[in-house]
């Protein structure tokens, strides 16, 4: 889910709207594939495999569902227990965790009609006992019901499979968090009792529904069939593979495999466009009036589909759905499922940001972090916000140049200097990397896990250049395909292709709150002698960085500084008259660029691109007056 885009269109509201203007963009062609070693996986172990059946009650807002649920035991223990995910149960009512919770969550809405998962039956295949009937839906002194243990009758051996069979009522809430309805609009997302995912000692990740928090789930084969009223358009994970009329309604099977959820969408009132993207049958469902924003989906889309499967392995699936929500349903908007993303923006501030292809990207980024690697975005938010918000940036800035946030004539600004300016501010609260739960407040969340994250893995980025650093996260990416990797993997990833000194500080940046200031202090002139530059790193993170040195006669010299020590003296030639640190804004971590440049009159001025250096200040000011 995108909530570093709900930030953005405030900022650019509050502040720029009033002075800039849209500006339509060409779409290149995606770069050369980086050689990487062969996949190791090409398809995901089927460990939950559903087959379901759902009919849409259009009118009372209510999915009545049976299906079979096949589980196969992966750890070395046997299991005596299940643990089963009821998300909708988190708007159920005021004791859910999810409302409880004193943390704002995007626009913050409280369902004003309520929703609910009921099971009735939840058995092992071929017995009459209803094991619902022991099912503890709530732990001592907690109301909470999304996270329900089901003890087993008899425990399921190491590599033995368990057939269940399942049924069900959801009532969905008016639209809120991903899912809900709005009229006859329905965005039906964590509908069925869902099993937790069983880590592979054994234990069961499971959790309640957090404010700020998603999913996590085994891979396995979907076969939905959805009855719908007839007259209503469908958009849902998979493949269409079989569709029938009856009494005034319409049936339609879609499966799907190496995925772990399933999503879909339904409305009568949805329009659709169809387009063939990079061997992907992409659709998009969209409202009347809208035709201009999906026409900038699409073109985003052209770029962004091959090029992320260029840096991140191939697209695996068959099909992409875009959904666009309509006015008064904007919070179904910006969410990630297997094979189905949702957008959508205003009209107005799709003429002055970027927004629209923003969302759209990083939405699309979500298909391979966290759906082809199967993360935990529970606990490590990072590994999919983060990442993904770090490839969006990367790939705006691919297809767009320094205009990636947006651009009107000479005035352009890059997404990657707002993202700094904006995490700057909050990176001594908080550390990044740890449950997304543990955030003090959403903004906390989006600055840090998305923002700062990106900031992050950008700065790596350019430090190291671009290329080797694609290999490293592109490696990454392609050896934790289908499988479900932990912050440590990304750590030992980038230690092994970049050294133990890039690990060292993604670590400290991520774990603990790491920083860095690099500080022109003083310089001598030398007169005939030679002359020197005082320079300070302050901060917990150290990178190598690029000095320019300006002497009298107009000349410029460039050095490498490594950035170890937290001072040095760098000897220069004589007539030494300004000097700058980290000229081509490598370093995109450094906290204040404005002490970075320093003369031979004693004062330190900004960096030299003043308009770029205006707007990132402008950003931070922003962020300080925008709630």
């Amino acid at each position: 889910m995108n909530a570093l885009h709900v930030k953005m269109r405030r900022m650019f509201r509050r502040l720029l709207v009033p002075f800039l203007f849209a500006a339509s963009c060409l779409v290149p062609a995606p770069p050369a594939s980086t050689a990487f070693e062969p996949l190791p996986a090409d398809h995901a172990q089927a460990v939950a495999s559903y087959t379901l059946r759902a009919q849409l009650d259009a009118s009372q807002h209510i999915v009545r569902g049976t299906g079979t649920l096949h589980w196969t035991n992966t750890s070395p223990v046997e299991i005596r227990e299940l643990w089963v995910h009821l998300y909708l149960n988190a708007f159920k009512n005021q004791q859910s965790v999810f409302l409880r919770e004193p943390v704002s969550f995007r626009s913050d809405v409280t369902p004003g009609d309520r929703g609910h998962i009921t099971v009735t039956k939840f058995a092992v295949s071929g017995s009459t006992h209803n094991l619902w009937e022991h099912a503890e839906l709530r732990r001592p002194n907690d109301e909470d019901e999304t996270d329900v243990r089901v003890p087993l009758p008899q425990s399921v051996r190491p590599g033995d499979s368990l057939d269940l069979e399942m049924a069900w009522e959801s009532k969905l809430p008016s639209v809120v968090a991903r899912t809900g309805y709005a009229g006859s609009f329905h965005m039906v997302g964590q509908w069925f009792p869902k099993l937790a995912r069983l880590e592979p000692d054994g234990h069961w990740a499971h959790f309640p529904f957090h404010k700020l928090a998603e999913f996590y789930a085994d891979y396995g084969n979907y076969d939905v069939t959805l009855d719908v009223p007839e007259g209503f358009v469908v958009g849902a994970t998979g493949v269409l593979v079989d569709s029938s009329r009856s009494a005034g309604r319409q049936q339609l099977r879609y499966v799907q495999g190496d995925v772990h959820d399933f999503a879909w969408t339904a409305w009568d009132r949805f329009l659709t466009t169809t387009e063939t993207i990079h061997g992907v049958a992409v659709t998009v469902l969209h409202p009347s009036g809208t035709g201009f924003l999906v026409a900038r989906e699409l073109r985003a889309l052209r770029f962004a589909l091959p090029y992320f499967s260029s840096l991140f392995g191939p697209y695996p699936y068959a099909t992409l759905t875009v959904v666009h929500p309509p006015v008064g349903a904007q919070e179904a908007g910006g969410m990630e499922y297997p094979t189905l993303i949702t957008t959508g923006t205003s009209w107005y501030e799709s003429w002055v940001t970027r927004n629209v292809e923003h969302v759209t990207v990083h939405e699309l980024g979500h298909q391979w972090f966290y759906g082809i690697v199967g993360s935990d975005e529970t606990r490590w938010p990072v590994l999919d916000e983060g990442i993904t918000e770090y490839a969006t940036q990367r790939a705006l800035r691919s297809w767009l140049g320094p205009s990636s946030a947006l651009s009107v004539g000479a005035f352009r600004v890059d997404l990657s200097s707002v993202e700094a300016g904006w995490s700057h501010r909050l990176v001594h609260d908080q550390p990044v990397g740890q449950p997304a739960h543990a955030f003090d407040s959403s903004a906390a969340l989006s600055a840090l896990v998305y923002g700062r994250t990106a900031v992050v893995l950008e700065t790596l980025a350019r430090v190291y250049g671009e290329e080797l650093f694609d290999r490293v996260l592109g490696g990454f990416a392609r050896a934790q395909r289908f499988r479900h990797p932990c912050l440590e993997d990304l750590f030992q990833a980038v230690g092994r292709g970049l050294g133990v000194r890039a690990e060292r500080v993604l670590r400290t940046a991520l774990m603990e709150k790491g920083w860095v200031d690099y500080v022109a202090t003083s310089l001598s002139t030398g007169g005939p002698k030679d002359g020197w530059v005082l320079l300070n790193r302050r901060g917990t993170l150290s990178f190598p960085v690029d000095i320019e040195l300006r002497y009298a006669d107009g000349s410029r010299e460039e050095r490498v500084w490594d950035g170890e020590l937290e001072s040095t003296r760098l000897a220069t030639r004589p007539s030494l008259v300004a000097v700058v640190i980290d000229p081509h804004e490598k370093v995109l971590l450094d906290a204040d660029r404005t002490n970075n440049h320093v003369t031979h009159l004693g004062w330190g001025g900004g960096a030299p691109r003043t308009l770029e250096r205006a707007l990132y200040w402008a950003a931070l000011l922003v962020q300080a007056v925008t709630p």
